[in-house]
């Protein structure tokens, strides 16, 4: 759920710092009073694009940060992981975006500088916004089969589907990519079998360019070596005055000490110890202007296959794996190329079989998608009328595709009628903006358990009603938040009055300045009372005061998701 909300100069707000309850929150206020910018606060935690006007008049820049936290962070932490960024701390999100007038914006997430597509693909899994800024969520024909997708029972048909179209997709896109290649000449055929054969004859591995580099930056230094290494062996193990005569004299003076006793002893075993080091050392040192004496032609012979290895890095890339990748891939052209009809036939094969596997499965998805849809038009028609549309209609049709898709075979419309005699259409056609919103909250109402996004925020959703149907969608509103996190911008008393959580928005106008205030009064019964009074008409009425006290005092139960209930109380 969303914890904690801090919004700097965004719009009218100079700066706000918030925390917030589970449970149902309602934010209240005059008309004009700055509720939506409450919501474009959260929209702008969403990832929505937003533009330089609403950077407020303090500063340059306006600021939105914000924690939640998750009971289960699994699926935010793949998404995160995926993304290169920091997973949750103890089931918390961090996030943070700012907007500039003179600058580029900046996203943060959890510390970690992203782009702006990478919180629009987080805030899917966190926020979901019902309301007349977001019709399309209704209108699109994934997100309906997606809602009617978690009512249906057959997950081992979906599951099945979409192992066997990941297949039928690649063998297609296989197919197509081959019917579409260019047919080589025999110059191209033979210029590719001699680029091949050029790799093959290196004999590429890591090792083995790894070996080849190292004996080339060797022979590239074979005269210094020689002569660096053959002056180390004169001056140890020379002829003379050399260091090994020395201590070989430093040795038989030693052993004349030692058998005094004592510590010569040691003394003449450590510098016979030094002088057998040193003669190893003088070997090793010969060895090495030995090996670096190059016959004749073998510096050529290292340098000419430098020289083709570094061409083939250049032309195929600098790795071995690189060079090897585009090896395999001339192959696979010359392959093709000799047996491309028969390599379509066999693709379009394995697409029909495929095809043929995936119909049973597409059946029984049809199947589980008319039950369910069936039952959830029911259940959506039933709940609609207790929302003030007294002879609604509302169905799912659910129709078989002809051909192979990604929506398992079939797919589904949304239809509606608000009237009676009025035939049912699609919902982006039918509904305004209003009932679109009581639309969402009929179908989130019924698929609460299936829903697995932490936040809801309706706005407008009480457009057009009152009285009892008000107070319905509040206790709607209520239900919801027993499995969610419910935010909603209201104007009924009878919605409001059944929040836990109730936040007033103010604007405050003086000489020379506005701004907006977000107030929690969730523990003030007195302001709860007279902000209701005033949505019921007059905060100095009697009666509207007494209507207002009544409502809070009929308290509300919400079912949480572990199993408590907690009443609302003045």
């Amino acid at each position: 759920m969303l914890d904690f909300l801090k919004v700097s100069n965004l719009a009218l707000i100079d700066g706000l710092s918030v925390e917030f309850g589970e449970g149902f929150t309602c934010v209240t206020g005059e008309t004009g009073a700055g509720k939506s910018v409450i919501l474009g606060a959260l929209s702008m935690l969403s990832g929505s694009r937003c533009g330089k006007e609403v950077v407020g008049p303090h500063s340059d820049s306006c600021k939105v940060e914000a924690s939640i936290s998750f009971a289960d962070p699994s699926r935010v932490d793949s998404f995160l992981e995926e993304n290169g960024v920091a997973l949750c701390e103890d089931g918390v999100l961090v996030v943070s975006r700012s907007i500039s007038r003179s600058k580029s914006g900046r996203v943060f997430i959890n510390g970690t500088l992203v782009p702006l597509s990478v919180l629009s693909g987080l805030g899917g899994l966190w926020i979901d916004f019902h309301g007349p800024r977001e019709p399309q969520k209704l209108f699109s024909q994934k997100n309906q089969l997606k809602m009617l997708d978690a009512r249906c029972p057959d997950a081992e048909a979906f599951e099945n589907y979409a192992e066997l179209y990941g297949e039928y997709k690649a063998v297609a896109k296989r197919r197509k990519e081959l019917s579409q290649a260019k047919e080589l000449t025999r110059d191209e055929v033979e210029f590719l079998k001699a680029q091949i054969a050029a790799i093959d004859s290196m004999k590429i591995s890591e090792e083995s360019i790894g070996r080849l580099e190292e004996q080339y930056k060797m022979a590239e230094m074979a005269g210094k070596i020689l002569e660096k290494a053959s002056a180390v062996v004169g001056m140890l193990g020379g002829s003379g005055d050399s260091v090994l005569e020395r201590l070989r004299a430093c040795n038989r003076l030693a052993a004349d000490l030692a058998r005094a006793g004592g510590s010569a002893v040691t003394l003449c075993e450590r510098l016979a110890s030094a002088v057998i080091e040193i003669d190893d050392i003088s070997s090793e040192f010969a060895a090495l202007a030995k090996s670096s004496d190059l016959r004749p032609g073998e510096l050529e012979a290292l340098r000419e296959k430098m020289s083709a290895w570094l061409g083939m890095a250049r032309k195929y890339g600098a790795a071995p794996s690189m060079v090897l990748a585009a090896r395999d891939e001339m192959a696979g052209r010359i392959e093709n190329q000799t047996d491309i009809k028969r390599s379509l036939e066999r693709l379009k094969e394995r697409e029909s079989e495929l095809a043929a596997l995936m119909q049973p499965l597409a059946g029984r998805i049809f199947k589980a998608r008319a039950g369910a849809a069936e039952a959830l038009s029911g259940e959506v028609r039933k709940l609609l009328k207790r929302l003030g549309f007294k002879h609604a209609d509302f169905r799912i049709s659910v129709a078989a595709e002809s051909v192979v898709s990604e929506n398992f075979g079939s797919c589904c419309e949304f239809v509606f009628s608000a009237n009676a005699g009025q035939a049912p259409g699609p919902l982006a056609k039918i509904a305004s903006s209003g009932e679109l919103a009581r639309v969402m909250l009929a179908l989130k109402t019924v698929l609460a358990e299936a829903d697995d996004t932490p936040v809801l925020v309706f706005d407008e959703v009480d457009a057009n009603v009152g009285g009892e149907v008000g107070a319905e969608v509040g206790a709607q509103l209520a239900h919801l938040a027993g499995r969610h996190q419910v935010f909603c911008i209201t104007h009924l008393p009878q919605v409001a009055s059944q929040a836990q959580n109730h936040f007033l928005v103010e604007k405050i106008q003086k000489k020379d300045s506005t701004k907006v205030v977000l107030k929690d009064i969730s523990g003030d019964s007195k302001a709860r009372v007279c902000e209701l009074a005033r949505m019921l008409g007059d905060r100095n009425s009697e009666s509207a005061l007494a209507h207002a006290e009544g409502l809070l005092k009929n308290g509300v139960f919400v079912n949480f998701k572990d199993g408590s209930k907690k009443q609302k109380k003045i």
